[in-house]
């Protein structure tokens, strides 16, 4: 049985998980499905960390000839005798991931496609000892062992090859079969990587009778015109179709089972309001790698906090790209965004990756395909009700559109530190609400008041970072507590003491701006000094509420 304990993080394997007893939440329903419903060529576009490369996985164990049928002893498709009879352990497979496929030239990305080919055929030395093969069949196997022939036609003649062996049609796995494409793009070699891609795809899934189905798995669905022009029209399982649309990620009775097995439900709230949110066909989905970190840290670590495991640098510049695209109307749908309401938009994908970066229009469809947005129904119209899943993402948007926002304000900033220089807390208070102004509401965010001060003192600490000569410190203990920022000019050895506050209600900014200051003096802050040269030290109370906030000096 597998242990309650042991989550699977970054383990896409399925024989590796099933085998080492880490926990595994069924997913093998999905195979059941997918025959009953299956055409020649099966598309699945998820976001990344969605599970795609476990699903593949599971699909190649269950089909392929001589795996280890106990792997799926106790799991959902188990009790489907017939069909396991019919389908389990019965076919040829090959099965191929071009995530690894990012070379830098065309050049570069051909020989890696090339080193999958190569793996793959690899993978079938065992053919060189076949007595139906003949030494022609056999040499071609090595040859492209070897990295010679035609990579356009490899798969197909690997799995003609299998067919002929085996008397049986082969399936056909092709994980990220658009990661090729997205690099090909950010390096201006995409016109040829489409055509290569085209044709090795025409070759392998198109009137190819040795192939019984292929699957493929992506982020994206490129348009037919650019990539499956040569193909049949392969059937499209996308994040709005019912069909299939609980097989990538957990629902909400998986992810309270899974905490109840860990004995910690009383997380389960938690774990909704920053994981949950997504919106697959007409089911609600949590993204699966996210559960499994946040399960892993309950179990593991004493930090109960939420993190943030879903996004990295590189994927997060699509926001970027998108922040510094739009106009006034697209600003104002994304501050809707950050205050958790829905937009309604057009989601077009059928397309190709330039297309997709020459407009704001076109990028909702990229944040929405990429998991940045999801749908919360459809209008009369055709439109899309858009909005952010989750906590998570919330905060990837608020973190991100910060940096822009400061690239943006940079020359802003300098008349704010000169405000700072003379002591004027009028004019630091003008200087911050024009950036307020010119900004995305992505400060006011957050279910209660602490965390949307703590966004708020987030953007103070950016802008003050910004500064040259000045040593930014955050939430130090200070006299009796602990003080929200402190600054030191360490050329004329100024300290600034600076408390921060929020409110929901505009009139009480003055009140709140007060309160901070009176903080400041009655925790004794200022004793954080004791141990520096300062020549002088000013206290401020900044009070925020939306895009206006109110300056005094202590």
């Amino acid at each position: 049985m597998a242990d309650k304990t042991r989550m699977p993080i970054g383990i896409d394997d399925f024989a590796k998980i099933r085998t080492n007893d880490f926990y595994y939440i069924d997913k093998t329903g999905m195979i059941k499905e997918l025959l009953n419903n299956w055409g020649e060529v099966n598309l699945f576009t998820r976001p990344r960390r969605f599970g795609k490369s476990l699903t593949m996985s599971m699909l190649q164990r269950f089909f392929e000839i001589g795996t280890d049928k106990s792997l799926f002893d106790g799991l959902e498709i188990s009790k489907e005798t017939k069909l396991c009879e019919e389908y389990l352990g019965q076919f040829p497979v090959i099965s191929i991931s071009l995530k690894q496929v990012n070379g830098s030239t065309f050049d570069e990305a051909r020989q890696q496609l090339w080193n999958v080919i190569t793996e793959a055929a690899e993978q079938l030395d065992y053919l060189q000892e076949s007595t139906v093969l003949n030494s022609r069949d056999k040499r071609k196997i090595y040859d492209l062992s070897e990295g010679k022939g035609d990579l356009q036609t490899a798969l197909r003649l690997l799995s003609r090859l299998l067919y002929r062996h085996y008397g049986k049609k082969t399936i056909i796995l092709i994980d990220e079969y658009d990661a090729p494409l997205q690099r090909a793009y950010q390096h201006d070699y995409y016109d040829d990587m489409v055509v290569l891609i085209r044709q090795i795809f025409g070759y392998a899934l198109k009137s190819n009778e040795s192939l019984q189905f292929g699957v493929l798995t992506g982020c994206m669905r490129i348009s037919k015109e650019s990539l499956f022009s040569d193909l049949n029209n392969p059937k499209i399982y996308s994040m709005l179709n019912d069909e299939c649309d609980e097989w990538f990620g957990f629902t909400d009775q998986e992810v309270r089972k899974l905490l109840d097995d860990i004995d910690m439900d009383q997380y389960f709230d938690t774990t909704k309001d920053w994981y949950d949110g997504y919106r697959i066909g007409v089911t609600d989905i949590y993204c699966p790698w996210d559960v499994i970190n946040w399960c892993n840290q309950l179990l593991t670590s004493s930090d109960k906090t939420p993190g943030n495991y879903w996004t990295n640098a590189g994927e997060n510049s699509i926001i970027n790209r998108f922040a510094w695209m739009a106009e006034d109307a697209d600003r104002y749908d994304l501050e809707v965004l950050s205050e958790g309401g829905c937009v309604d938009k057009e989601l077009n994908f059928e397309q190709t990756y330039p297309d997709l970066y020459s407009s704001t229009d076109n990028l909702w469809s990229l944040l929405f395909t990429a998991g940045y947005i999801t749908q919360r129904g459809r209008n009369e119209d055709g439109t899309y009700r858009l909005a952010i899943p989750n906590r998570e993402i919330r905060k990837v948007f608020a973190d991100q559109i910060q940096k822009w926002f400061m690239v943006k304000m940079e020359g802003g900033l300098l008349e704010l530190y000169k405000a700072f220089d003379r002591g004027k807390a009028e004019e630091i208070e003008k200087c911050i609400n024009a950036c307020l102004k010119e900004s995305i509401s992505f400060m006011d965010c957050g279910n209660t008041e602490e965390q949307k001060e703590s966004s708020y003192h987030t953007l103070l600490i950016g802008m003050a970072k910004g500064r040259k000569g000045w040593i930014v410190k955050s939430n130090r203990e200070a006299g009796k507590g602990r003080a929200d920022i402190i600054l030191i000019n360490r050329m004329s050895q100024e300290g600034i003491m600076i408390e921060v506050k929020h409110t929901s209600n505009e009139r009480k900014l003055q009140d709140k701006a007060e309160e901070a200051c009176q903080q400041i003096k009655d925790m004794n802050y200022n004793e954080y000094f004791l141990g520096f040269q300062i020549n002088k030290i000013e206290e401020y109370g900044i009070a925020f509420s939306g895009k206006k906030c109110r300056v005094l000096r202590g």
